[in-house]
């Protein structure tokens, strides 16, 4: 079954400590990961290389959810994640990788994802956009200037 393999980019004004974080704190990724008009939940997590996780996005119109089940690769504490996913949904069969690589750079940190085995029936634009609005969040959850 034919896949896609998606490459995104963004610089971060946060430093890669924070963005690493994001990417394992169940409370930070319901926030952020969900694209608009989703919310996430996690499941199940044991973030360590070779440890397994399980979430869901919900359509909030619509109320339809759908699932995935993963594992983590690698993890290189504020440098790197290498992460799987399975859809529960037959339709969606195969297994997505997602590495995302953190750099820090002058003003925060250079992000780079590159998702491969996107189920053919999920359009690559689709899956950009989504990324995109994700990745938006993302930027609003670690950049923000909070007062001590």
């Amino acid at each position: 079954m034919p896949t896609h393999t998606i490459r995104l980019h963004r610089i971060l004004r946060a430093p890669p400590e924070l963005v690493y974080r994001a990417f394992l704190e169940p409370g930070a990724l319901v926030k952020w990961l969900p694209p608009h008009g989703f919310t996430g939940t996690v499941h199940a997590q044991d973030a360590r290389g070779g440890g397994a996780y399980r979430m869901s996005f919900t359509n909030l119109a619509n109320g339809h959810s759908h699932g995935w089940t993963g594992e983590y690769l690698e993890l290189v504490p504020y440098e790197r994640l290498r992460y799987t996913a399975k859809f529960d949904d037959p339709n969606m069969s195969g297994v997505m990788t997602t590495t995302v690589t953190l750099k820090k750079v002058l003003c925060g940190t250079e992000l780079t994802v590159v998702q491969e085995g996107i189920p053919e029936m999920i359009p690559a634009e689709m899956c950009h956009l989504g990324w995109r609005e994700s990745l938006e969040l993302l930027a609003k959850l670690v950049e923000a200037e909070i007062p001590a």
